[in-house]
């Protein structure tokens, strides 16, 4: 009776277990049952459950498109509450177990479509990557460009997650909404591909092809002068859009200004559409300046300065960062007789994307 009080049960199917444990009838040594008692498992009671869950969570998969859960969050509460009501009984554990049973996990979105391809495609990158082994090969300076995401500067959350003392996470604000005396910072990068060292000045006005080629101008200055004395030509490998896109006329006069300060030839060969992520500024030096970062708010742009500037790799690379204050209105136009003046001549091969900018 104790027993049965404390298990909560009937005091029969005890003393039934109790005659069947002394009996020893029917169990093997290391059982506690005989072979098929116990309840039936559930997808032997219930063969169609197993198809209704996955119908639930991939609908589209299953031909199912206007399934309950189609535009609605998919825990596994609401998938058992939905199996319950085509007449399954099931709680969220019995679907959990049953979702890894069918080989599905949590997964987060992954970043992969970039676009339809281009026709061209694979003949630009073999343009060049032969233009950046010609360039190399003489002794010139190669570099590629482009913009990091806007940073907003303050107390927020940045992904990720750095060592404190336990029990004591940084606090931080709950909403990201700007700062209006701190702002934004903008990173914008050079990479040298021949030395592995990288270029970044963090703006605070607009990204505009201006502040995109004065930090190019920054770089060569401090960087790229002094370890290419002899230099008579650039290579930048640059995406197609953005403040250094291949159709904007500011990218070019400003690069024709600063072709005529160094006396420079500066060449340029961009990415076709939708090839971004395969520029090499964003997995050689980005990415490591994210890494450093993790779990780091930018409290000011002195703390980003510094993170990007103390970013190493076992590879041995090397960046500098310094900010830049200056202003870069939006909105300027090159005139058809200021873009008469570029000394632009289009290569044969996509005039449109590699083209040379003579001092």
């Amino acid at each position: 009776m104790l027993v049965s009080r404390a298990t909560n049960i009937s005091v029969s199917t005890i003393k039934r277990g109790i005659k069947e444990l002394n009996d020893g009838e029917g169990i093997e040594p290391g059982r506690v049952r005989r072979p098929g008692a116990g309840r039936r498992p559930t997808l032997e009671k219930d063969p169609t459950l197993l198809v209704d869950l996955e119908g639930l969570v991939e609908p589209t998969v299953s031909g199912d498109p206007q399934s309950p859960l189609r535009w609605t969050s998919k825990s596994v509460r609401k998938l058992a509450g939905e199996l319950n009501a085509m007449g399954h009984t099931v709680g969220r554990q019995l679907v959990d177990e049953l979702l890894h049973l069918a080989g599905y996990s949590l997964q987060a979105n992954r970043k992969t479509r970039e676009g339809p391809d281009h026709p061209d495609r694979d003949e630009q990158f073999r343009y060049i990557n032969g233009q950046v082994r010609r360039f190399q090969a003489a002794g010139h300076p190669v570099i590629s460009v482009d913009t990091k995401k806007k940073e907003l500067v303050g107390d927020f959350k940045n992904a990720g997650k750095t060592w404190r003392p336990m029990g004591n996470p940084e606090p931080v604000r709950v909403h990201d909404f700007v700062i209006p005396e701190l702002g934004k910072g903008i990173p914008y990068g050079v990479y040298d591909l021949t030395r592995n060292a990288g270029w970044v000045s963090v703006g605070v006005d607009h990204d505009t092809a201006s502040f995109a080629v004065r930090t190019i101008q920054r770089w060569w200055k401090k960087m790229g002068s002094p370890v290419y004395p002899r230099a008579r030509s650039l290579l930048i490998t640059a995406d197609g859009g953005g403040s250094n896109g291949s159709r904007i006329r500011l990218w070019k006069w400003e690069l024709q200004q600063l072709a005529k300060k160094t006396g420079l030839s500066i060449t340029v060969c961009h990415f076709p559409p939708g090839t971004s992520k395969w520029n090499k500024i964003e997995h050689r030096l980005f990415s490591y300046i994210s890494k450093n970062w993790h779990g780091r708010p930018l409290a000011s742009l002195a703390v980003i300065v510094s993170l990007i500037a103390s970013t190493r790799t076992q590879g041995g690379l090397r960046v500098r960062c310094e900010l830049d204050k200056g202003q870069y209105p939006k909105g300027i136009e090159v005139s058809d007789k200021q873009m008469s003046l570029v000394k632009l001549d289009p290569h044969s091969f996509h005039g449109d994307w590699n083209y040379t900018i003579r001092s």
